[in-house]
């Protein structure tokens, strides 16, 4: 999985490269998990399920194709920064996409997904989500219970929700 630093370019779509990498000791500093697998990748999930202990998984297609004209809008909608109650957590059957997320010193970090990488955003993260300029994402999604799934914009509000609160003190601790 690729990382750098979100250099904004205008079109959300395109790489935004800055020309700055990410390493991997800075994505275990905001407590992102990745992962990559070449195989098969339902036997993947399989072994992911046990070793996590995830509950129960889907998959979601995201694509100009499928949805029409609620393309645009939902991607808008994935792009607005907002934090979760509950990891997200996606395993990329096909495709590409971006996940944007905020650094421990609140920078955007971008994440190219493709098929075969795993990600795991901690609950209480500020982040994104775009597809790529091909307009297409097949992903699972895994969970560890029942998940609330709502995306909660950032705010001084949201600042203080008790998933942030964790968050922060697990980044600092």
């Amino acid at each position: 999985m690729r990382a750098y630093l979100f250099q904004d370019e205008g079109d959300q779509r395109k790489p935004n490269d800055s020309g700055i990498p990410i390493t991997e000791a800075q994505l275990n500093a905001a407590k992102v998990i990745s992962s990559h697998s070449d195989g098969d990748l339902y036997a993947f999930a399989d072994e992911l399920m046990k070793q996590y202990g995830f509950k129960s998984r889907d998959e979601v297609s995201v694509s100009r194709i499928k949805l029409g004209e609620r393309y645009d809008s939902m991607v808008k909608k994935f792009f607005e920064e907002h934090l979760h109650e509950d990891e997200e957590i996606r395993l990329i059957m096909d495709g590409r996409g971006y996940f944007d997320l905020r650094s421990v010193d609140d920078k955007w970090v971008r994440l190219l997904v493709e098929k075969g990488d795993l990600i795991i955003l901690p609950a209480g993260i500020y982040h994104r989500f775009t597809t790529a300029s091909d307009d297409y994402i097949h992903a699972m999604r895994l969970f560890r219970e029942n998940p609330r799934w709502i995306a909660l914009p950032r705010s001084h509000e949201t600042d203080n929700v008790d998933a942030r609160q964790d968050y922060k003190h697990l980044i600092t601790s």
